[in-house]
């Protein structure tokens, strides 16, 4: 069989596994795997891999080897009943090898008025399944194991090893893809399945999160005007950071940037203040996220911000006495980067055209992954390429259409050929 029969194959052998790999799907997503809960999701994997031979490594990941690490980030540090599960397809040698990388947290389903359906319902309509997790990335996970079975119906021998990887704790900042790093896996490159709507990411900013305490002057408020109201000293900072993102994005100029309407923003997502109606507020807590461009370190980054906000002084002599208190805290995510014409990249985009019958777009990612991990701690070049809609993502009512988790399968199976190499049986 030549390598495009190898190919036609593969797409056939996925229409015939379709109703399989749907009902993979949905058993998945019924499977709430929010922080902590992530066992019986795993389970599934675990057996998934199970029945199709893979070598399989499951660990609970070490929280005190963790915390010390400079990249950890994580709102716990004891993992047990949390597992990280591996599995490895091995090749005869000669090949590249590969990390197909996706995480098996997802956050919480919040308000229950806003889905239509039950959030871990798994409720198919019109080719569409709903579900807390099925676009981040439980669709990308099913798209990896659907590829990799694909190949392994193929009458070949891969030459390149396939080490499948279903972790813990992304969306907390890596712990789990931290973890597996630790654990002594490496390949030559990696694709991470996360939602991109089928674009291909080579880049992707990261992110940290940062608190601030902004001071003011207790009072009654009957004479609120012997006091100082930190709300309103809070306006004057929020209004000095969104001009520090303005200043950071105009420094972008990477095309792959070219349609990101704001490449690295700055997010508030969380203020409190003061303590009593009748009081004017003495502290308000603000509470956000700094994105970090592909081309910077987080260190960098970080002591941008802290620079700024000392410029708060200039405009107000409030802040020279009572300068804004900054700390970072909670998840952070590490920004990645490889070359648009790196030889995954160009495969992905050549095996895109003969599945899909266009260009792909290619572009850098508007959110953080573990692909920046992998590529800056593990020293495995990864590549950000999934099915789902980016703006699905933590949204109420979140779907993807089945289909491109198909389409995604067949493209990184083919994919995986070019890649890893191979011998016919």
């Amino acid at each position: 069989m030549k390598h495009e029969g190898l190919k036609v194959h593969i797409s056939k052998w996925l229409h015939i596994e379709r109703e399989s790999g749907i009902a993979l799907l949905q058993k998945l997503v019924q499977a709430d795997s929010t922080q902590g809960n992530e066992k019986n999701a795993q389970a599934i994997i675990i057996e998934e891999l199970t029945k199709m031979g893979l070598d399989i490594d499951v660990w609970d990941p070490d929280g005190n080897q963790l915390k010390v690490h400079p990249h950890f980030a994580s709102s716990r540090h004891d993992f047990h009943g949390s597992p990280n599960v591996v599995g490895v397809l091995k090749g005869k040698g000669g090949g590249r090898s590969v990390i197909l990388n996706g995480h098996i947290d997802v956050v919480p389903a919040g308000d229950r008025e806003q889905w239509d359906y039950e959030p871990f319902s798994g409720m198919v309509v019109d080719d569409k399944m709903y579900g807390r997790g099925v676009t981040d990335m439980k669709g990308g996970n099913v798209s990896l194991l659907l590829a990799i079975q694909a190949i392994q119906s193929l009458p070949i021998t891969l030459k390149g090893d396939i080490i499948f990887e279903s972790v813990i704790e992304e969306e907390s900042g890596g712990a789990g893809t931290l973890a597996s790093i630790l654990r002594g896996y490496k390949a030559d490159a990696a694709i991470v399945p996360e939602p991109t709507s089928m674009k291909i990411f080579p880049k992707q900013q990261g992110s940290m999160w940062f608190r601030l305490f902004v001071k003011g002057r207790s009072a009654h408020g009957g004479t609120r005007y012997e006091g100082v109201s930190a709300i309103d000293k809070s306006l004057l900072v929020l209004k000095h950071i969104e001009k520090l993102e303005t200043k950071r994005n105009q420094l972008i100029n990477d095309p792959l940037y070219s349609n990101v309407k704001i490449p690295i923003p700055i997010n508030v997502g969380k203020i409190e203040g003061g303590n009593w109606p009748s009081s004017v507020a003495d502290l308000v807590t603000i509470e956000g996220r700094i994105g970090v461009s592909p081309g910077e370190t987080l260190e960098e980054a970080k002591k941008q911000l802290e620079e700024w906000l000392m410029k708060l002084a200039d405009k107000d002599p409030w802040f020279q006495q009572f300068p804004v208190k900054l700390e970072w805290f909670g998840a952070r995510w590490v920004p990645g980067s490889v070359d648009p014409d790196h030889p995954l990249v160009e495969l992905l985009s050549k095996n895109y055209v003969q599945v899909v019958k266009k260009e792909p777009v290619i572009e850098a990612s508007p959110w953080g992954t573990d692909g920046g991990l992998l590529t800056e701690i593990g020293k495995t070049p990864s590549v950000i390429f999934g099915p789902g809609l980016t703006e699905q993502a933590h949204f109420p009512n979140e779907y993807i259409q089945i289909d491109q988790v198909f389409q995604a399968a067949e493209i990184i199976a083919c994919t995986l050929l070019d890649w890893c190499e191979f011998e016919l049986q």
